[in-house]
């Protein structure tokens, strides 16, 4: 198994908004900046020789955003970033780029595996989420060391992937803004970043 330190992107004027992002996009904040920061200021205590760790993330351009401001302040080689679509957050479907506040609470309900995001009107469900992560993490090979950007809810279905979590346990996670979650064999461990 691979060694990963897996992040969320920074904080995005949509989530700022509570609008919903999913395949779409907006760019961070200056909040967002400011944590991209901090996830590269803890992971230089965490990586050792930069050299040895490989930037890997959803290409989306809040985690390409993301990635690039991180891997400044770590010393990663961020030319050297690989986009996987895998790692995209869950498709929204006809519900991306909607505010929050103007839908029906019914529509934003449930909970893990059954909750709203995964009812999207055109979007994908855990099924189709989960076996795109499944894919991505079977691809890994021993040894690897990676620093992932990726999102919400794929950030909290991949990292109960990990750890051999049924889906709604693993949704049960939170989706933080503000702490490194390093995945390794048998272990999650989480670092608050400041």
């Amino acid at each position: 198994m691979p060694t990963i330190l897996l992040v969320r992107h920074g904080e995005t004027h949509w989530n700022r908004q509570k609008r919903i992002q999913g395949h779409g996009d907006s760019p961070l904040t200056l909040k967002g900046i400011e944590q991209a920061k901090a996830y590269g200021r803890t992971m230089a205590g965490l990586i050792g020789d930069p050299a040895q760790w490989r930037l890997v993330s959803s290409p989306l351009p809040r985690c390409v955003q993301t990635a690039a401001i991180l891997s400044e302040v770590v010393g990663l080689d961020f030319a050297g970033i690989e986009l996987d679509a895998r790692l995209k957050e869950i498709s929204t479907g006809h519900w991306s780029g909607r505010l929050k506040a103007e839908m029906q609470p019914e529509e934003l309900s449930g909970e893990g595996v059954n909750s709203w995001f995964f009812r999207c009107p055109g979007g994908e469900t855990y099924e189709h989420l989960a076996t795109r992560l499944s894919s991505w993490l079977a691809d890994r090979r021993p040894g690897e060391k990676l620093v992932v950007i990726s999102h919400g809810i794929a950030g909290r279905v991949l990292r109960g992937l990990h750890a051999g979590l049924e889906g709604d346990r693993a949704l049960a996670g939170d989706s933080p803004q503000n702490a490194v979650f390093r995945l390794q064999p048998g272990l999650t461990e989480r670092f608050e970043c400041n």
